[in-house]
């Protein structure tokens, strides 16, 4: 007989020194539509292009909280403390619940990157996942081109198990304007409890805040 475990993760904030991580609502829907119509975010996801104010209240009302709801993972809008500003998205997702593993993925809006947050904001959710759900495993996957995603699986202690070949479809712009499939690689990396020791430290030496709190 198969053994099947089925759950979900709880309905949840958390919050580091710089950032609140919560579930969507309804008023951040014009600041989502603009984040996904990010040319980066084109290129290296599958989401719908254009992106329009349509794709962006189906995902805030009915996928991202049916992504926890039907025990498939969780997503996190993740935003400013001082501002509230939208700042990106942290989306767990393909959870299995008997081996305690999911697959993190991560959007960064234009105007916020190269300030840390994505790192911030995943390191925060890994230290939530491993610490008080309990989980064994994170995985990520970026495309071979992807040299930020990259870099932000590196800050944040993964480690990089392998090359799926062939495996994606990122996009690319054409002379047009328009854009074309392109297929590309994935690197495959993995988290596990023990990879975040000392990583925490490491980051606030080097000027990133974290200091999470969940409820």
């Amino acid at each position: 007989m198969e053994l099947r475990m089925t759950t979900t993760f709880p309905d949840v904030s958390i919050s580091t020194e710089r950032l609140v991580l919560r579930p969507f609502e309804e008023a951040d829907i014009p600041a989502h539509t603009e984040m996904m119509n990010d040319e980066m975010v084109t290129t290296w996801t599958s989401v719908p292009h254009p992106y329009t104010t349509a794709d962006a209240e189906e995902w805030v009302r009915r996928i991202a909280p049916a992504e926890r709801t039907e025990g498939r993972g969780i997503v996190l809008a993740v935003t400013e403390f001082l501002t509230q500003r939208l700042v990106g998205t942290v989306h767990l997702q393909h959870t299995n619940w008997r081996t305690l593993a999911t697959e993190v993925s991560y959007v960064t809006a234009p105007w916020a990157r190269g300030e840390g947050y994505a790192t911030e904001s995943v390191l925060a959710v890994a230290q939530w996942l491993f610490r008080t759900q309990r989980f064994e495993r994170i995985e990520l996957r970026t495309a071979a081109d992807n040299t930020a995603s990259q870099q932000v699986a590196q800050k944040i202690g993964c480690i990089s198990e392998g090359v799926l070949r062939n495996a994606w479809i990122a996009r690319t712009q054409t002379e047009d304007g328009g854009w074309a499939d392109i297929r590309t690689d994935l690197i495959v990396w993995s988290l596990l409890p023990e990879d975040l020791e000392g990583v925490a430290d490491q980051l606030a030496d080097a000027g990133y805040a974290s200091f999470p709190d969940w409820n």
